[in-house]
Protein backbone atom coordinates (compact mmCIF):
# COMPACT_ATOMS: atom_id res chain seq x y z
CA UNK A 1 0.00 0.00 0.00
CA UNK A 2 2.78 2.11 0.99
CA UNK A 3 4.54 1.80 -2.46
CA UNK A 4 1.48 3.16 -4.34
CA UNK A 5 1.34 6.57 -2.40
CA UNK A 6 4.99 6.53 -3.37
CA UNK A 7 4.49 6.01 -6.59
CA UNK A 8 1.52 8.66 -7.01
CA UNK A 9 3.64 11.12 -4.69
CA UNK A 10 6.34 11.28 -7.69
CA UNK A 11 3.87 11.35 -10.08
CA UNK A 12 2.30 14.17 -8.53
CA UNK A 13 5.64 15.67 -8.22
CA UNK A 14 6.98 15.05 -11.82
CA UNK A 15 3.75 16.40 -12.99
CA UNK A 16 4.25 19.88 -10.90
CA UNK A 17 8.13 19.81 -12.79
CA UNK A 18 6.96 19.67 -16.08
CA UNK A 19 4.66 22.62 -15.10
CA UNK A 20 7.30 24.69 -13.40
CA UNK A 21 9.59 24.15 -16.04
CA UNK A 22 7.03 24.88 -18.82
CA UNK A 23 5.90 28.36 -16.96
CA UNK A 24 9.90 29.35 -16.92
CA UNK A 25 10.84 28.34 -19.67
CA UNK A 26 8.36 29.38 -22.20
CA UNK A 27 5.44 31.68 -20.58
CA UNK A 28 6.81 33.51 -17.98
CA UNK A 29 5.27 37.03 -18.62
CA UNK A 30 1.94 35.43 -20.72
CA UNK A 31 -0.95 34.76 -18.03
CA UNK A 32 -3.74 33.06 -19.95
CA UNK A 33 -1.43 31.18 -21.90
CA UNK A 34 0.33 29.78 -19.24
CA UNK A 35 -2.60 29.14 -17.92
CA UNK A 36 -4.20 27.16 -20.64
CA UNK A 37 -1.10 25.47 -21.29
CA UNK A 38 -1.25 24.27 -17.11
CA UNK A 39 -5.04 23.52 -17.54
CA UNK A 40 -3.59 20.95 -20.36
CA UNK A 41 -0.48 19.45 -18.81
CA UNK A 42 -2.42 18.77 -15.78
CA UNK A 43 -5.25 17.28 -18.13
CA UNK A 44 -2.88 14.99 -20.30
CA UNK A 45 -1.18 13.68 -16.81
CA UNK A 46 -4.78 13.10 -15.70
CA UNK A 47 -5.50 11.10 -18.81
CA UNK A 48 -2.18 9.13 -18.27
CA UNK A 49 -2.97 8.01 -14.88
CA UNK A 50 -6.70 7.28 -15.40
CA UNK A 51 -5.76 4.79 -18.36
CA UNK A 52 -2.77 3.57 -17.21
CA UNK A 53 -1.60 3.62 -13.70
CA UNK A 54 -4.41 3.39 -11.64
CA UNK A 55 -5.66 0.34 -9.70
CA UNK A 56 -8.68 -1.27 -10.37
Amino acid sequence: MAAGWAAVALYVLVMVAVVVGVDVLFFRHRFWERLMVNVGIVLVFAAFYLRFLRRR
